[in-house]
């Protein structure tokens, strides 16, 4: 009886740790510290590409529309440079893909202005491709007269309208 009552009493008293279960910082282990700080430079990374992107999507951003004469869909020499511009940054920035909106004023029926935006975003899209930039990084897509800048009925206004516009955006990883 003795033995088993010194028993009990060594469980119970060996059993009951006191004191905090939570590590202090000072006591974290070397690989405690390394996971803290391997998750604090992802953190960071995350960020920081976080931030380029930004930075690069708001450099895209910068691409001017392309205007077209009334009722054509052939590139002026400013949208050349425009063009120009873009398929350099394309191919400097292998990783990013671009949409072009063709776009139109609204004198034509819809069905006419649906096709000359098409025309006129496959022109944007042909020159591009004859700059060097894989077709496959180049989607087009045809608003006709739906989505206009300038919804006035003035000379000025459809001379807005009549435009491609770029939407650049990353691939999908």
């Amino acid at each position: 009886m003795l033995v088993l009552i010194c028993s009990f009493a060594l469980v119970c008293l060996a059993g009951c740790p006191s004191g905090q279960a939570v590590k202090s910082d000072s006591e974290l282990t070397t690989q405690d510290q390394l996971a803290a700080e391997e998750a604090t430079a992802l953190a960071e990374e995350t960020a920081r590409e976080q931030a380029l992107l930004e930075e690069l999507l708001a450099e895209a951003d910068s691409f001017n529309n392309i205007h077209f004469a009334f009722d054509k869909y052939d590139l002026n020499l400013e949208s050349r440079n425009v063009l120009g511009l873009l398929a350099e940054w394309l191919q400097e920035h292998t990783d990013f893909n671009v949409t072009i909106e063709g776009h139109c004023d609204d004198r034509g029926t819809i069905a006419y202005n649906l096709a000359l935006g098409e025309r006129r975003a496959d022109a944007a899209k042909a020159y591009l491709v004859n700059l060097g930039v894989t077709g496959g990084k180049i989607a087009t897509i045809s608003y006709g007269e739906e989505l206009p800048v300038d919804p006035r009925n003035t000379p000025a206004a459809w001379a807005k309208n009549r435009r491609d516009h770029f939407i650049v955006f990353p691939q999908k990883q």
